[in-house]
């Protein structure tokens, strides 16, 4: 860790009010796994068999307070929950309410399986839970449980369910679209956003699998996805908020809306504002990159708000410029972490 004195995107430490990286992007969304666990084995996300984190080594709900109020004084807004699966985290409605007291975060929003979701949802809605992302791969009953390695469909529907019942918004449908495994439902997973109550977003397959089963061949482009849908619903392209993972379009007639995440094939690196918190306290400056900057043994040490959140800063000006000098930098993306250890 440099000096407090040391320089970083042209101002001294502790002397601005937002977090920019070397390239001037500024932070304004934080990401955090409250657990690498996860009770579903989607095939890529998780490798055969899964090597968890002691739970001594897991961040307290307390310290992930601390780090996100931090965060909140420089400017950060939205804040996302995600895993390994966040529902599996025991009393996770009271880390949802200890983060929605805390000022200048207007949202919170959860990345889930949506397993738990029925059983938990009136919990975090109360809590103060504001949006809800599901994932769902298939929407045929064996192939979801052969993709999530057993995973029961219709619960994960009913968790959907009671999702629009509880209120959270925005509500969206997570699918990772693989070639040779669920392309052939891009049309139906789309056709699940035309009554305008949840947005169905598709993902292009990313190498964050464990089983190491990722090929660029195995990739749907974001362009293709939308020439299939196209085939059949007319849409119009949308403004893109800056920022955003999504390129998103409407269906023409003006109800409902579809989202494309193109990490692969059109990355959205050059306003890329996110930053992520793991499971056991590392600042992840990039997805795609193998870096991390271990905050636990300051939060668990004897050091300063000011000191921890130098180290902050000094992170994210590590971040990497995207994925296309990441790629030049390794030579391919086989270095990069399981998705089940950092929740994408």
């Amino acid at each position: 860790m440099p000096p407090p004195c040391q320089l970083v995107g042209g101002a001294a430490w502790g002397t601005v009010t937002n977090l920019a990286d070397s390239f001037g992007r500024i932070v304004g969304k934080l990401r955090i796994s409250v657990t690498d666990r996860c009770n579903f084995r989607c095939q890529f996300c998780m490798p055969k068999t899964p090597v968890w984190l002691p739970r001594n080594e897991v961040l307290t709900f307390e310290e992930i307070h601390r780090v996100v109020s931090l965060f909140a004084k420089h400017d950060v807004k939205k804040v996302r929950l995600s895993g390994g699966e966040p529902l599996m985290r025991k009393d996770i409605e009271n880390l949802v309410e200890m983060l929605s007291q805390v000022h200048g975060i207007p949202s919170i929003s959860m990345t889930t399986n949506g397993y738990l979701l029925a059983e938990k949802g009136r919990a975090l809605r109360r809590a103060g839970l504001k949006g809800i992302t599901v994932s769902l791969h298939s929407l045929k009953p064996k192939r979801f449980s052969e993709i999530t390695g057993g995973g029961p469909f219709e619960r994960v529907l009913a968790g959907i369910k009671a999702a629009k019942q509880y209120g959270f918004a925005p509500l969206k449908i997570n699918a990772v679209i693989i070639r040779g495994c669920n392309d052939d439902e891009i049309v139906d997973l789309a056709s699940l956003a035309t009554s305008g109550d949840v947005m169905v977003r598709f993902i292009e397959y990313m190498p964050f699998d464990g089983q190491r089963m990722w090929d660029m061949e195995k990739v749907v482009s974001g362009k293709e996805i939308i020439e299939r849908v196209r085939s059949v619903y007319e849409l119009v392209p949308l403004p893109r908020e800056h920022g955003s993972t999504t390129k998103i379009y409407g269906f023409a007639d003006g109800v409902g809306k579809i989202g494309i995440i193109t990490s692969i094939t059109q990355p959205f690196c050059s306003d890329c504002d996110r930053i992520r918190l793991s499971a056991d306290g590392k600042i992840v400056p990039c997805l795609f990159d193998k870096m991390g900057y271990d905050l636990r043994p300051m939060l668990r040490g004897s050091a300063s708000d000011q000191e921890i959140f130098d180290f902050i800063r000094y992170a994210v000006s590590r971040k990497a410029a995207g994925v296309e000098t990441l790629l030049k930098q390794f030579h391919s993306l086989e270095h990069v972490r399981p998705m089940h250890t950092i929740g994408g």
